[in-house]
């Protein structure tokens, strides 16, 4: 019996290092975006604040293409 424990405690796995908080992962992100945007030397347009705007704009590019790969 104390062969087969020390058998189990020399093939036990090391203990797992903690995983990075993922919220902390995300305001990293977040930091390098709003940087590069602070960087950005062309001003914002106005379509792209209008979620509608930028909505209607992708949809306009799927019908489009959409209507391509029929015609062919």
């Amino acid at each position: 019996m104390g062969a087969l424990a020390v058998w189990r405690w020399v093939r036990r796995k090391p203990a797992h290092a903690p995983a990075p908080d993922p919220a902390d992962t995300l305001r990293a992100k977040l930091d390098e975006s709003r940087a590069a945007a602070a960087e950005r030397d062309e001003p914002v347009e106005e379509a792209e604040l209008d979620p509608d705007a930028r909505r209607r704009s992708v949809h306009e590019q799927a019908r489009a293409r959409l209507d391509d790969l029929q015609d062919t």
